[in-house]
């Protein structure tokens, strides 16, 4: 099968690699969407802990091809996404549901191979069935939209709460919109510049910020005075993170969902402390696929606005390069097999 692999940080080719046998309790997918996230040239670049030579790719959807296990065969022929966590379920942390918390835990795309491929192989127990009414390009998209909801239910945000998310990529995006599905208010999306800022707009931000045109505390004391109850750095930038602590209310939620490349920052421990703020990490969100699929099949999460581009394997540098540069407009790049 043709797949992009990673032979070592800074080398990615197409290669023809064998098609994976599924092991009891996996499935073999045959992959129709996977799309291009910034994690991942993270894994190119080396900077994240990966199993190389790897093929990347965690977000994903396709159609069940082969099982691993005869009772895992009513999987077959069954349009999917699915959970990229591959964990022992036997331990106290798995039986709780806590899968990233098992000590034998990996994940698809970085320590197993991932989707930038013909097939995959997935674990059974990870499996959601995708409904006819989303298609597989969206479907891949279950994945960061997971993240966004995992995050909005560890910083405990409530309907009628104000929210402000810095950062309008792909998962920024995601944010909004599953702020708008559970009620939240006076949303408002910043980011450094006014680039995609348009697209939040569009998606229904009460206001949209742009932080290189004025000051932001200046700007959020207008829309959200007297702070706001939940804000969300989804950049994993020290600056944006140092503003997320002045802009939330005493007493008020920061979720810290932006991957910080595993930089030491600075913080002014008194903003959290005197303003009596709950900081949270938000870097594991899983079991999100299903409730992604719910709200999406309903329609009560529109995330049309996201598939800018589309790709084949064969196109990879084009698409890894423009997922790099972020182009006017651009917002998520989508392999299409």
């Amino acid at each position: 099968m043709n797949a992009v692999v990673i032979k070592e940080p800074g080398r990615v080719s197409l290669e023809q690699v064998e098609i994976p046998r599924p092991q009891p309790g996996f499935v073999l997918v045959k992959v129709k969407a996977a799309a291009v996230c910034a994690t991942d040239l993270e894994v190119l670049d080396g900077n994240i802990p990966a199993s190389y030579p790897l093929i990347p790719g965690h977000e994903w959807s396709g159609i069940v091809e082969e099982a691993g296990s005869g009772e895992d065969r009513h999987w077959i022929g069954k349009r999917v996404v699915g959970s990229n966590d591959v964990a022992c379920l036997k331990c106290d942390a798995c039986r709780s549901g806590n899968w990233r918390y098992c000590k034998e835990f990996e994940e698809i795309g970085f320590k197993r191979n991932g989707a930038y491929a013909e097939y995959v192989q997935v674990p059974a127990y990870g499996l959601c069935e995708l409904p006819e009414n989303i298609s597989f390009q969206h479907g891949a998209l279950c994945e960061p939209l997971g993240v966004a909801l995992g995050t909005l239910e560890k910083a405990g945000a409530k309907f009628g709460d104000t929210c402000l998310i810095i950062g309008a990529g792909s998962i920024g995006l995601c944010m909004l919109a599953a702020a708008k599905a559970m009620g939240m208010k006076r949303i408002v999306v910043c980011a450094s510049t006014g680039r995609r800022l348009k697209i939040a707009r569009e998606m229904g931000a009460y206001a949209a910020v742009a932080m290189d045109h004025g000051d932001l505390q200046e700007e959020m004391g207008k829309i959200h005075p007297g702070g706001t109850d939940v804000v969300i750095d989804a950049t994993g930038i020290e600056e944006c993170i140092q503003q997320s602590l002045k802009l939330a209310r005493k007493g008020g939620t920061v979720a810290l969902a932006g991957y910080g490349r595993g930089k030491t920052m600075s913080i002014r421990i008194d903003d959290i402390h005197i303003n009596n703020l709950r900081v949270v990490g938000a870097g594991n969100n899983w079991n999100q696929h299903g409730k992604a699929v719910s709200l999406m099949a309903d329609g009560l999460v529109n995330i049309e606005h996201f598939v800018t581009d589309t790709f084949s394997l064969e196109e990879y540098e084009k698409s890894l390069e423009m997922a790099r540069k972020r182009p006017e407009g651009f917002v998520k790049a989508v392999f299409l097999l």
